[in-house]
């Protein structure tokens, strides 16, 4: 008998995948050749789209080459006016708009290489797109599609009439007799979609695939509103004797916000520098080290608090030594399924350098909770308008800001920039401090604050912006709630639209982590 027959030499690769951040610029380069003559994406684009709906991003790859694309996010399309543009509805390409409670799934763009047609591409991106429609139970995908060969006819014939023409096969169009043979129906026609796509007259028609496995889910209900509830902690810093001391104050704050049904507590920055007190080491830089040995106990009290109480909390600040022996400050998120995440604080002050040489975190970080969600920035991460701005189109709605301060400047500094921060991004701040003294203990002995919660400032927001604030320099809780809900149509259509409005063209922010 012959030896078995090689085939492995004659195999070929064809995947449909989720799109990396590699694949950007051979998807640029392959724009180009698909779409000479309109605008290609911009890099910062697709790494938004990346960032933000990563499911939603594919790529067609035949033995590591990528051959085809398609872009989308999803959107509850009710929302958005009968004669909407890609841009209104892409939010400039950023897709910052994206609804992850949405009902429909909008494709923005499909593209197969032109030397690699034929081979029905483009018929696996959609059916691909399809199975991601039903993965997230999506009533139906909607797409605003090109009529290119359109500017063969415009002379004789209306949109309507030549779209009529391609529906019953008496004209071929590349684009819409596609959609039409992968099941996509006509909606309507939209003028002036693409201002620079010439070959369709700017027209796009508007087709719809529907989504026959939809399960109609109780969530999804239209929402009056999604109120968060949150409880700030304003911490005393007073001497105390052990760290048992410290697990009752805590523990005491936390009962309180629980009873209050909170979803959220917020406990300031560095608050457990109160353990110092007691340790009688004069020197701070020693006194810092000494203080990072009480790591395990404080992560175990605040995950037991957490899970037991039924509430997420933000567990201030505290300072860790990590394994390259760096002292950093990190705030830890204490989820109440037991789960937990941290932020390292990325802007270390001078006197953090000077007194105990603290080293600086490196990475923006969103986390996900069930309030949606939020990103944390530490004092003096929130004076740095980029850090917020980062976060906001990471997704995050509410900026939790635990901060220490010793005087009514440094406090001013943390509360005036996160009432920026929430103006201009469109999001909740949230910022807890520390009061009191701390006598004989260096660089902590006096705190000076005035906690609170704010919100944008438009008509469905609280009044001022201010949906509370704490007594100055007094030990006391702030409950208040926030409502995302009011929040999401803010962003779609409030007086003022400062994400949507922003000028992607003449400038932007680069996310060197990303």
């Amino acid at each position: 008998m012959s030896e078995e027959f090689d085939l492995s030499q004659f195999e070929v690769s064809m995947v449909i995948r989720q799109t990396t951040i590699e694949d950007i610029e051979p998807m640029l380069a392959m724009q180009r050749l698909c779409f000479p003559g309109m605008d290609p994406w911009k890099v910062e684009q697709l790494r938004s789209h990346l960032s933000i709906f990563p499911e939603g991003q594919l790529v067609a790859e035949l033995d590591g080459i990528i051959i085809g694309s398609c872009s989308s996010l999803i959107i509850n399309f009710d929302e958005y006016d009968d004669r909407h543009s890609w841009s209104d509805v892409t939010d400039d390409g950023y897709i910052t708009n994206h609804n992850p409670e949405g009902y429909n799934m909008y494709g923005i763009e499909v593209m197969v290489h032109p030397e690699y047609r034929r081979m029905k591409v483009g018929q696996r991106l959609y059916e691909a797109r399809k199975e991601i429609a039903r993965q997230f139970n999506l009533k139906s995908i909607i797409i605003g599609g090109r009529i290119p060969n359109y500017h063969k006819h415009s002379k004789e014939m209306l949109p309507r009439e030549y779209v009529d023409a391609v529906s019953r096969h008496k004209i071929y169009d590349p684009v819409l007799t596609f959609q039409i043979m992968n099941g996509f129906t006509l909606m309507r026609i939209n003028p002036n979609y693409l201002p620079d796509d010439t070959a369709s007259g700017k027209y796009a028609t508007l087709m719809e695939w529907n989504n026959v496995d939809y399960k109609p889910m109780s969530k999804r209900h239209f929402k009056t509103s999604y109120p968060v509830r949150i409880c700030v902690v304003q911490y005393m810093m007073r001497a105390i004797e052990s760290f048992d001391d410290l697990a009752n104050q805590c523990e005491y704050f936390v009962d309180v916000a629980s009873d209050a049904h909170s979803d959220f507590v917020v406990f300031p920055e560095i608050f457990t520098t109160q353990l110092m007190s007691f340790l009688n080491e004069p020197s701070p830089s020693r006194a810092i080290r000494r203080l990072t040995e009480y790591t395990p106990q404080y992560i175990e009290l605040f995950t037991d608090l957490a899970v037991r109480y039924n509430v997420n909390i933000i567990g201030g600040s505290h300072f860790v030594k990590e394994e390259n022996d760096e002292i950093y400050n990190i705030a830890y998120l204490f989820r109440r399924d037991g789960s937990i995440e941290k932020q390292y604080k990325m802007h270390i002050t001078p006197n953090e350098r000077k007194w105990w040489g603290i080293s600086a975190g490196d990475s923006v970080r969103v986390f996900d909770t069930d309030c949606g969600k939020i990103a944390i920035q530490i004092c003096y991460d929130i004076e740095f308008p980029e850090v917020a701005r980062i976060a906001t189109d990471m997704g995050a709605n509410i900026i939790f800001v635990p901060f220490c301060t010793e005087d009514r400047q440094g406090f001013l500094r943390v509360k005036y920039c996160a009432q920026a921060r929430a103006v201009e991004n469109q999001i909740y701040t949230v910022i807890s401090g520390t009061v009191g003294n701390l006598p004989q203990t260096e660089n902590m002995d006096i705190q000076y604050a005035q906690s609170g919660i704010y919100a944008p400032s438009d008509f469905e927001f609280a009044r001022d912006g201010i949906v509370g604030e704490t007594s100055l320099n007094l030990e006391m809780v702030l409950i208040g709630d926030v409502d995302l809900e009011i929040l999401r149509r803010q962003r779609q259509d409030g007086t003022v639209k400062q994400l949507k409005d922003r000028r992607h063209d003449i400038y932007r922010i680069e996310y060197k982590k990303g």
